[in-house]
C-alpha cells in the first residue's frame, strides 16, 4: 500500500473524528464533564477505559501500512470509539491531540523486566529486575535521577499528522497531567519485600531516599516549565486514571508554571503498612510533589480510606480514587459536598470474567455506590478489563446498565 493510500485512510478517519466531535450527543457530554469537575449537581460521568482490552477491538479496524500511518490510525480510533461503540461519556475532542511527555529515570536507572507470554502471545505476566538488594549496602547506588524531554520526537508526530490530515482536523500539541508514582518507583527498583525490610531496618536511609525522589520528580517538573514544556491542562487533556482534566479554574494559555496544571499521584505499594508508617515515612515525599500542582488526583486500586487523615490536608486535592479494595461509605462520608470527586473504580470481574454479563449483580454493585456517593461529585471509571470476549454489545449493555441504577438511586 502506497503512502497515498494510508493518506486516504487517515483523512477519512479525520472527517469522521470531526463529525463525532460536532454531534449533539458530543457536545452535551462535554457539558456534563464541565459540570462535572466544576461540582455542579449533574448525573455521574461513566467511562469504560479501552486501552485494557483494545487488542479485541482494533487490529481488525487498522488498515495503514506505514508505520507512521499506523500509528495515527490507532490514535484516530482512540479518539472516538468509546462513544461509538459503548456510548459512555468519553469525549471526542474537535482537533488530533499529539500528547506530550517526558521521561524520568529514577535514581538514574532504566527500569527493566523480563515478560511471559500467555498461550495467545500476550505478554501479561513480568518481574523487574531490581537494583537494590539492601538499602543500606547499596545506599551509593541512589545517584540523581535522570530526566529530560524529546521536542524534536513530538515535533516530527505533530508533522506528519499536520501533512496527512491537518486541513481536515487540526492538529494540537497536547499534555496529560503531571505523574509522579515515588513508590512504584521504589518497588521497580528493590521488590516490595525489600522495600517492607528496608522501612523497619533502615528507616533514616529509607526517609532520605523517598525526600530524594521528591526532590528529584520537582526538578524535573521545573525543567519541564523553565525549558516552556508545560501545556494547559484544563479540557480534553487526561489526568491519569481514565479521568478528563476540563475545569475553568486553571489557565488555557500562556507560559505555564507547574502551579496551574493537573498533577497525579498514588502510593499502590504501601497498602500493607500502617497508616501511621504510612504518615511517617511516604506522606511528606508525597505532601512535597502535590503542593506544586495546581489541582491534584490522587489514587489508584490502594483503598485511600486508611491514610484520609492525611490526603484530606491537601488543599489541592480535587479527585480521589475510590477502589474496589475501598470503604465506599466511608468515603462518601468524607467528600459527600466537599469540592473533591468521588472517582468510583468498579469491579472489573463484571467485564473482565465469563462471558455472559450477570446483570442483577452489576446493579446490585452499584446500588450501593449510588448509595454511598449520593451528594458527591460521582464519576464511574471502569479500568482494568483485559477481555471482553470480544463482545462490544457486552461493555454497552454494562453501561446502559449503570446509567439506568444512577438514575434510579444517585442522589447528586
Amino acid at each position: 500500500m502506497s503512502r497515498e493510500q494510508d493518506r486516504t485512510i487517515l483523512r477519512e478517519l479525520a472527517k469522521r473524528q470531526l463529525e463525532i466531535s460536532q454531534s449533539v450527543k458530543n457536545q452535551e457530554r462535554i457539558l456534563l464533564w464541565k459540570a462535572h469537575n466544576a461540582f455542579q449537581p449533574s448525573a455521574p460521568v461513566v467511562h469504560v477505559e479501552i486501552d485494557t482490552f483494545e487488542q479485541e477491538i482494533l487490529p481488525s479496524l487498522l488498515r495503514c501500512e506505514g508505520e507512521e500511518a499506523r500509528a495515527a490510525e490507532r490514535e484516530l480510533y482512540r479518539n472516538f470509539l468509546n462513544l461509538e461503540l459503548f456510548d459512555d461519556d468519553w469525549v471526542v475532542p474537535d482537533y488530533f491531540p499529539v500528547e506530550q511527555s517526558g521521561w524520568f529515570r529514577p535514581f538514574g536507572y532504566e527500569i527493566t523486566r523480563t515478560t511471559a507470554a500467555d498461550s495467545a502471545g500476550n505478554r501479561l505476566g513480568h518481574r523487574f529486575h531490581y537494583v537494590l538488594a539492601d538499602l543500606h549496602e547499596d545506599f551509593e547506588k541512589l545517584t540523581p535521577s535522570e530526566f529530560g524531554f524529546d521536542g524534536a520526537f513530538y515535533q516530527r508526530k505533530e508533522r506528519f499528522a499536520q501533512e496527512m490530515f491537518g486541513d481536515i482536523l487540526p492538529v494540537r500539541r497536547t499534555m496529560n497531567g503531571l505523574y509522579a508514582v515515588p513508590t512504584q518507583d521504589v518497588v521497580h527498583l528493590m521488590g516490595m519485600e525489600n522495600m517492607c525490610f528496608a522501612l523497619a531496618d533502615y528507616p533514616e536511609e529509607f526517609r532520605e531516599m523517598m525526600d530524594r525522589l521528591a526532590e528529584d520528580y520537582l526538578a524535573y517538573f521545573h525543567i519541564l516549565e523553565k525549558e516552556g514544556c508545560l501545556l494547559p491542562t484544563a479540557g480534553f487533556e487526561k489526568v491519569a486514571q481514565g479521568s478528563l482534566c476540563f475545569t475553568e479554574g486553571l489557565p488555557r494559555s500562556g507560559q505555564l508554571a507547574t502551579r496551574d496544571v493537573w498533577g497525579f499521584l498514588d502510593s499502590q505499594e504501601t497498602v500493607s503498612i500502617s497508616p501511621e508508617m504510612f504518615h511517617d515515612f511516604i506522606f511528606p515525599c508525597y505532601r512535597q510533589i502535590a503542593s506544586c500542582y495546581g489541582k491534584l488526583s490522587y489514587g489508584c486500586c490502594e483503598p485511600v480510606h486508611p491514610v484520609w487523615e492525611d490526603l484530606k490536608t491537601l488543599p489541592n486535592l480535587r479527585k480521589v480514587s475510590v477502589s474496589p479494595w475501598c470503604d465506599e461509605e466511608f468515603m462518601g462520608e468524607q467528600l459527600r459536598g466537599a469540592q473533591i470527586a468521588y472517582l468510583r473504580k468498579p469491579s472489573p470481574n463484571f467485564l473482565g470474567v465469563g462471558t455472559i454479563l450477570e446483570e442483577e449483580e452489576v446493579r446490585e454493585h452499584f446500588r450501593r455506590t449510588a448509595r454511598a456517593a449520593s451528594g458527591c461529585s460521582l464519576e464511574l471509571i471502569q479500568r482494568d478489563v483485559y477481555t471482553i470476549n470480544h463482545d462490544v454489545g457486552k461493555v454497552k449493555r454494562y453501561v446502559q446498565l449503570i446509567r439506568e441504577v444512577m438514575a434510579e438511586c444517585y442522589q447528586p
